[in-house]
């Protein structure tokens, strides 16, 4: 599908809302710089957490407009007063990536105002029979990205994703550089944690990895997460094993200034690997009771990057969508990923970049 061109022409202002979770803005920001290279005399205003700005700072003619839902726009009054400021803005349509409770009582407030309003398909019949425990369909579901560019053909803006656009590396402050230091190893991240524990791989594996890669003196190992609990675990980590944690060490747009200039980045299937694949860098993934084909693969990585669970230990997977959902036994699925196989796979991908 062609745009018309008057669709081409056309300065037309439009409302991307995404309300989430870190990664699931994080996976946005690949469509959006497609968007404006291909499209560029569009305007878009991005609704979202303001604490994600930065993830936007490299695109042009594109505005974040902050939602605050812990205050003014808390509750369906808020969501009204948050309708009214946007449309001050001169929105003339709306996108909205999220198709949750707040961006359909939006929906209602910008249908009754005349707004044209498209909205994703989230393919919830698909991905609950891939997570299903009997009667399990396992198969590839539509990509997220897929499904955000499917909003934007509705609109009149066929995305062509053939060729992933990523952002720029970005220049590092001084406060990353002097965290980091000037070395010339290979610039190693590693983001251990998860929002649940089926998708985190044991810490006491992972330290294994780190102890297998410092012994070969070629890398610089830096350690990311959030989160006072997590801070001090990889304070622990990187005290223990010589390497580096950046947790509370910088601001937001700072970590993505250093994720931006890594080589590889180590994760799970969360937020940092979708922040690390904005920039084009290599994106190890690991795997427990979640899986690939449930559409939430970083943007614009080769399949082999991916190390999956043992399904034939554990066929079950994937059990939930989310990682939030771990049946008795499953609960240390990741742990049948070998800290081996991993080793291998950095060292393998790190001696071709």
């Amino acid at each position: 599908m062609k745009p018309s061109p008057a669709v081409m022409d056309k300065k037309e202002h439009i409302l991307v809302m995404r309300l989430s979770a870190m990664g699931d803005v994080a996976m946005t920001v690949p469509l959006l710089v497609a968007l404006q290279r291909q499209y560029p005399t569009v305007k878009i205003t991005v609704l979202t957490r303001g604490f994600f700005s930065p993830m936007f700072s490299q695109l042009s003619n594109t505005h974040v407009f902050p939602a605050d839902l812990k205050g003014r726009h808390k509750g369906v009054f808020g969501l009204f007063r948050l309708y009214k400021e946007l449309k001050a803005l001169g929105i003339e349509r709306v996108a909205d990536l999220h198709n949750v409770l707040r961006s359909n009582v939006l929906k209602r407030y910008f249908l009754w105002g005349g707004f044209p309003f498209f909205q994703i398909d989230k393919g919830r019949a698909g991905k609950k029979t891939l997570t299903a425990a009997r009667n399990k369909v396992f198969e590839p579901l539509k990509t997220t990205h897929q499904r955000y560019a499917d909003v934007f053909v509705q609109m009149g803006y066929p995305l062509n994703l053939s060729v992933p656009s990523f952002l720029s590396k970005e220049t590092l402050s001084n406060t990353a550089h002097a965290l980091v230091g000037r070395n010339t190893q290979k610039w190693l991240g590693i983001a251990p944690f998860a929002a649940y524990k089926g998708k985190q791989y044991p810490i006491e594996l992972m330290q294994q990895v780190i102890t297998s890669l410092q012994k070969t003196k070629k890398y610089k190992v830096l350690l990311f997460g959030g989160g006072k609990e997590e801070q001090l675990q990889l304070e622990k980590m990187a005290a223990d094993n010589d390497c580096t944690s950046v947790a509370g060490q910088l601001s937001f747009a700072e970590e993505l200034a250093l994720i931006s200039n890594l080589d590889l980045m180590v994760a799970m299937d969360s937020g940092n690997a979708h922040l690390a694949a904005m920039y084009g860098i290599p994106v190890i993934t690991l795997w427990g009771i979640t899986h690939p084909f449930a559409g939430f693969y970083p943007f614009g990585q080769e399949e082999g990057l991916a190390l999956l669970a043992d399904r034939e230990r554990f066929p079950l997977i994937p059990t939930s969508v989310y990682g939030n959902k771990a049946p008795k036994g499953y609960e240390k699925a990741i742990a049948s990923i070998p800290p081996e196989k991993v080793v291998e796979k950095i060292q393998e991908v790190l001696t071709v970049t």
